[in-house]
């Protein structure tokens, strides 16, 4: 790891301007995701259901990596999804013991609509920190 004595001042700026896009991403997917009546975690699980790991399921065990959280809060969230009808459990195929979550339609369609209302956002980022440097004009 590098010693403080080792960052430049454009280095700092770099750390610092990235968490500033990152935390603008993260509130214009947070009002986007409260504009369309779920939580930005409900989302976020939405999402990787979606597309996480290649196949549109997931188990507990997964979604809890995924989402950095404790496996008994995604078990509640997973709990809170299924009452809305976005996703629904299913013994596993290989093995019964294990949970798989799958969405429903109606979880689907909901991240197909956020997600797209992100794109634009993407797209802006993925110019800005493609740029060599990509640290804002002074």
């Amino acid at each position: 790891m590098a010693e403080t004595s080792d960052l430049t001042k454009e280095d700092y700026q770099r750390l610092a301007h990235f968490r500033y896009r990152l935390r603008c991403f993260l509130r214009l997917s947070e009002s986007l995701c409260q504009e369309s009546g779920i939580t930005p975690l409900q989302y976020q699980l939405l999402l990787q259901l979606k597309g996480g790991l290649g196949r549109e399921w997931a188990s507990i065990g997964e979604l809890a990596e995924q989402l950095q959280a404790k496996h008994h809060g995604v078990v509640a969230l997973v709990d809170r999804c299924v009452k809305a009808g976005m996703v629904e459990r299913r013994a596993g195929r290989e093995d019964r013991r294990q949970v798989e979550v799958h969405l429903l339609p109606a979880g689907d369609r909901l991240v197909r609509r956020i997600a797209m209302l992100h794109q634009d956002e993407l797209k802006l980022l993925r110019e800005e920190f493609a740029a060599p440097g990509w640290l804002p004009a002074q």
